[in-house]
């Protein structure tokens, strides 16, 4: 059971004027400068064999402001630059820990741009922000307010590859508390045609945005091909138009995978689902397309942290347990079942809709592994360990 109160994101978009898109814009620049430098600097010492913390390249970060060629690092803000040391030293931490590849450098084309503000760098009264280097708050378009009493206590401002300006504040949620306990559980069993199926038969459409909007998408990538390449004008409205579409996209995918997880949240004490490798499964070239545009990862990691926060019970199971072809009246397992098979008749008699029994056996086993106090999520600390729902053949007699 979780405490009362989470850390929480609140993101909204925001219009900012001429002077304040161009102080962010400068902003944006040095970020990714200051980054690229702590970088560079950090990966010589790496092939040295030596050692540079975040004070050593804080340091460094000084006595670039003294140079010449660096001087217009001093026209910014001073704390997302120390911010963006800070995300290097979180880069290095996670790739040392083995979390995460060797950091790279950030692109001014491709990566994202965005700044970090802590609390000492912007001010925020009576629903106003006003960021350092500003003389006017931002105008915010607020989505719904801030929870009563909350400050944030930092605030990042990006903008993506439409256009768009957005800011982020987090705060502290007091008012996200565990949920009542329920006496339900759910089995789901992920898909294309339906996205979800559940262990009660309920099976959720997908919505295939990207499918509706394939046209769109295909007229503007038509239209940014014909562009000649570089930094022109024309390029860079069709680039634009490109991203907008996607970012339609992705905005009604987030939106119907929000609704769908707090719905199953809310409504059960247990959620079972597999563990699918989606980086292996997208590279069939045939699905690859569906599945990317399912986002199921997206979906597992929104359940995962609305579960931790309303007291919910998630259970992973196995992605190797044959859901689909284990009949869940009696037990037996089916010899094969290709894809195309979305009903089929076990030797007991039982006819099954292949994803609904999929779910009822998902949630069996799920449940058959929460109750015996056996973990059932793969060892990914070590590959080669076995879960509980992994039958383990038995070694052969010489």
């Amino acid at each position: 059971m979780t405490t009362a109160g989470v850390k929480r994101a609140f993101k909204c978009r925001f219009y900012p004027t001429d002077a304040q898109a161009a102080e962010l814009s400068r902003t944006f620049g040095c970020v990714r400068k200051v980054y690229n430098l702590a970088l560079a600097a950090r990966s010589e010492a790496f092939t040295r064999q030596e050692r540079v913390n975040y004070n050593q390249t804080s340091a460094m970060l000084t006595a670039w402001k003294k140079t010449e060629e660096l001087a217009f690092l001093c026209e910014v803000s001073s704390v997302p630059l120390q911010q963006a040391l800070r995300h290097v030293q979180t880069a290095y931490s996670n790739f040392f820990a083995k979390r995460a590849k060797y950091p790279r450098f950030k692109s001014k084309k491709k990566s994202r741009k965005s700044a970090e503000y802590t609390s000492s760098a912007f001010r925020f009264r009576d629903g106003k922000l006003t960021l350092a280097k500003m003389t006017e708050p931002l105008d915010i378009v607020w989505s719904r307010p801030l929870p009563e009493g909350t400050v944030p206590s930092t605030v990042t401002v990006s903008q993506d590859a439409a256009g768009r300006w957005f800011v982020s504040m987090l705060c502290d949620d007091m008012s996200v508390e565990p949920l009542p306990v329920l006496d339900t559980a759910v089995g789901i069993d992920a898909g294309i045609t339906s996205l979800l199926t559940l262990s009660t038969g309920e099976k959720i459409t997908n919505p295939k945005c990207e499918r509706v909007d394939r046209r769109r998408l295909a007229k503007a990538h038509k239209n940014l091909a014909r562009k000649a390449k570089g930094d022109g004008a024309n390029r860079r409205k069709a680039r634009i138009k490109v991203a907008k579409v996607h970012a339609r996209i992705a905005d009604r995918r987030r939106d119907h995978l929000h609704k769908i997880t707090t719905r199953l949240v809310r409504e059960n004490q247990t959620i079972v689902i597999e563990d699918l490798t989606v980086r292996n499964m997208v590279k069939n070239h045939s699905l690859a397309r569906a599945i990317s545009d399912a986002a199921w990862r997206e979906m597992r990691t929104m359940l995962e942290y609305k579960a931790q926060w309303y007291g919910r019970e998630l259970i992973t199971i196995d992605r190797w347990f044959p859901s689909s072809k284990l009949c869940s009246a009696c037990g037996t397992i089916a010899s094969k079942m290709p894809l195309h098979v979305r009903e089929w008749t076990c030797d007991c008699g039982t006819t099954h809709d292949r994803d609904v029994n999929a779910a009822k056996n998902i949630l069996a086993v799920g449940l058959t592994a929460s109750v015996c106090g056996a973990g059932v999520r793969p060892q990914r600390s070590s590959p080669g360990g076995q879960s509980a729902t992994k039958q383990k053949h038995p070694r052969r007699e010489p």
